[in-house]
């Protein structure tokens, strides 16, 4: 049996660089900020604080694509559909930028469900 060591803590680049990436991931969807935030919350504060607000926010946007999914059944349930991808792909760009340069980013809008 193995003695398990916890991981070395992010040195600042490497902090900044993940946080980023879990911005950045939003492109795609939640899946790599959930990633990002389960693997390093407990070696970088800046990776976990910035993995849950882009993980919220891309939370957030999963819930405007069901809304409009469901609502597809008229034409503004594309629109809301596609507004949400616009939104998502611009904030998360945003989101990386700040957070690559180590400034929190704060989305405009996001159901906090992650504390």
């Amino acid at each position: 049996m193995t003695d398990a060591t916890p991981a070395a803590p992010l040195t600042t680049a490497e902090d900044n660089q993940w946080a980023s990436f879990a911005h950045l991931g939003g492109i795609i969807g939640f899946l790599p900020a959930l990633i990002i935030w389960l693997i390093f919350k407990d070696r970088g504060a800046f990776t976990s604080a910035e993995a849950k607000e882009a993980l919220n926010f891309q939370i957030t946007i999963l819930i405007a694509y069901i809304v409009g999914t469901i609502l597809s059944v008229i034409l503004i349930g594309g629109l809301i559909s596609l507004a949400a991808w616009v939104v998502s792909i611009i904030f998360s760009i945003q989101g990386f930028l700040k957070a690559k340069d180590g400034v929190a980013y704060r989305y405009p809008f996001a159901i906090r469900l992650i504390k």
